[in-house]
């Protein structure tokens, strides 16, 4: 894997030259997953726009980092790098997040539109409420296990809660959940203590609509769990129906934190509509009471992986028997054609054996028959008789009946 200080890849306007995404995030190659997030995270806040909003080149720097950051926290899109650069990456299909806050009204009424067409569109949190809980200046309300808490969060704001278990709870398990029934747009947000007394954020979950309803949950249950993106290879989907079943599960990402110690748990509800504020009841559980549903979930996610590999090999297998399907589909259509034209030949041939042609009467449109030479048609004779005897045409009632009468009498 050679270095790739710059790459160049093209497109409909003109090359769009891109730096090592390594060199953007100022990390090694063999950097690990906390390193490259830790990375982002710094470099995020250091060029958000809403920090720098009388700088312009921090916007295209900002852009940059989360461009790099899309491509290194994908595994996958991560090892298409390291073995070919940029060319080995759809670049149309790599998510992009957007700023809510700086986008500006026009801008924000688009994406809003394209947001509830369904297309799936990420967008960053505000630098305002990142720094806030960095200071360690937001103010964190309970949330004890086993309660709910229900409020309206204005958009690009936050509502900050305080989870706090005991040893038994945090070796079950504890699982936190928000939802909506007003169908709200919002993120989960989970923070981790800094150094400095503040909150750096670790996890975030977009909310998902889900039936009648848009949810999003973090479960700590001492086993791997999985969110499901599903803005991942979104435009790629669009293009080919087909990957819309094939690629349903590539959104799968594992969760970076399966158990949570003993102690105070920050999180946080997003307020990501775009123009109002979003309803929420948010929600703290301990997994003891859920032991059959926490051992489900174990199974199903398992269930869901095997899936996956699966389906990917059986992508293969249905591209080769659909490639085959439409090549004796369209066989099937060109013999259809074949042997009607063959019949249609034959019928054809077929009424050639005949002695009778039809000709149109040119002045009144009817047809009247030709009779070929060699026919035996009822023809006078060559004296000039009818060719039959005449006696022989005596009718019944010509007959003279008087002499049976005089017997009779």
């Amino acid at each position: 894997m050679g270095s790739k200080k710059t790459e160049t890849t093209t497109s409909t306007a003109a090359p769009v030259l891109r730096r090592d995404p390594y060199e953007v995030l100022s990390v090694s190659k063999d950097a690990t997953d906390q390193e490259i997030k830790t990375a982002y995270r710094k470099l995020a806040l250091k060029y958000h726009p809403d920090k720098n909003a009388s700088n312009p080149e921090a916007s295209e720097l900002f852009k940059e980092v989360a461009y790099s950051y899309s491509i290194l926290s994908d595994p996958e899109k991560r090892r298409q790098y390291d073995i070919a650069g940029f060319e080995a990456l759809d670049t149309e299909s790599i998510d992009m997040e957007i700023d809510l806050s700086n986008l500006g009204t026009v801008n924000t009424v688009f994406a809003a539109l394209f947001s509830k067409l369904g297309v799936p569109i990420k967008t960053t949190i505000s630098a305002n409420v990142l720094e806030e809980a960095l200071n360690g200046t937001v103010t964190i309300r309970p949330l004890p296990i086993g309660t709910s808490v229900s409020g309206k969060v204005d958009k690009q704001c936050a509502h900050f809660f305080g989870v706090t278990i005991n040893d038994q709870q945090a070796e079950s398990g504890i699982v936190v959940r928000v939802t909506s029934t007003a169908q709200s747009k919002f993120k989960l947000l989970y923070f981790e203590q800094d150094a400095n007394a503040g909150y750096g954020l670790a996890l975030q979950e977009d909310s998902e609509k889900t039936g009648k309803v848009t949810s999003a949950g973090m479960y700590f249950l001492h086993f791997q769990v999985y969110r499901m993106d599903s803005t991942v290879n979104a435009l790629s989907i669009a293009k080919d129906p087909d990957s819309a079943f094939f690629k349903r599960l590539d959104g799968l990402q594992p969760c970076e934190v399966s158990e949570l110690k003993a102690g105070t748990h920050i999180f946080a509800v997003y307020g990501d509509n775009f123009f109002k504020t979003a309803t929420y009841v948010i929600e703290a559980l301990c997994a003891k009471t859920y032991e059959d549903t926490t051992e489900k979930l174990k199974d199903v996610e398992a269930q869901i992986l095997r899936k996956r590999i699966e389906l990917r090999q059986f992508e293969t297998e249905y591209r080769k028997a659909l490639a085959r399907f439409q090549e004796v589909t369209n066989r099937y259509s060109q013999e259809k054609v074949s042997v009607d034209e063959l019949l249609k030949q034959r019928d054809s041939i077929h009424a050639s054996f005949t002695v009778t042609k039809t000709v149109s009467n040119l002045t009144n449109g009817s047809t009247s028959k030709v009779l070929g030479e060699d026919s035996k048609g009822e023809s006078p004779g060559e004296d000039g008789s009818d060719g039959k005897d005449k006696s022989a045409k005596k009718k019944w009632f010509n007959l003279n009946m008087k002499g049976s009468d005089k017997k009779l009498g």
